[in-house]
């Protein structure tokens, strides 16, 4: 029994060590600085749920096909399943958590409670967060220009009819 537990702590204590080299990353989450050492391998979606507690980015396919860890870094909409944490070093990241204002839900946000674009809500955070991207590079979009900015964002519960339905009402309505 005794060597039962040893093999229990000894893989327990093995589970929390680094397994590659450790690298000093810096960046600016949500209008907050964050500095850290993490793992050369790090994936900047684990950073942000395991090591920064933003959860809203979720994990859902660990392929880049689904973007549920859709993240804007400098602007930019971003499957983070697909970026090191290392590789953004000095960037800005605004997650799903970082999007209302002052109390206030983003317009994106607010059009996608309004018009019911989510079911389960799993993908919701990551639809928000590429819908935003699409509304600031084209604040007036056609329908179709809507389902092709999103095309690289899944959802496995609606037909994205009030989703579509979400972007166009909050198009134009962005600050």
């Amino acid at each position: 029994m005794g060597r039962a537990l040893e093999f229990v702590r000894l893989s327990k204590d093995k589970k929390n060590q680094p397994q590659g080299d450790l690298v000093q990353i810096d960046m600016t989450v949500n209008g907050r600085a964050y500095s850290a050492d993490v793992e050369d391998r790090t994936l900047l979606v684990h950073y942000l749920r395991d090591h920064l507690g933003l959860t809203g980015t979720n994990v859902g396919c660990d392929t880049s096909s689904c973007g549920a860890c859709t993240v804007h870094i400098d602007g930019q909409s971003v499957k983070s399943c697909t970026v090191l944490a290392a590789q953004v070093r000095g960037a800005n990241i605004t997650t799903i958590e970082g999007m209302a204002s002052n109390g206030e839900l983003h317009p994106v946000q607010e059009a996608f409670h309004q018009c019911h674009g989510l079911q389960c809500g799993y993908c919701t955070p990551g639809m928000v967060m590429a819908a935003s991207s699409l509304l600031s590079e084209n604040p007036s979009p056609s329908e179709a220009e809507v389902r092709e900015g999103l095309e690289g964002n899944l959802c496995r519960c609606t037909g994205y009819q009030n989703i579509v339905k979400s972007v166009l009402s909050a198009a134009g309505g962005q600050s």
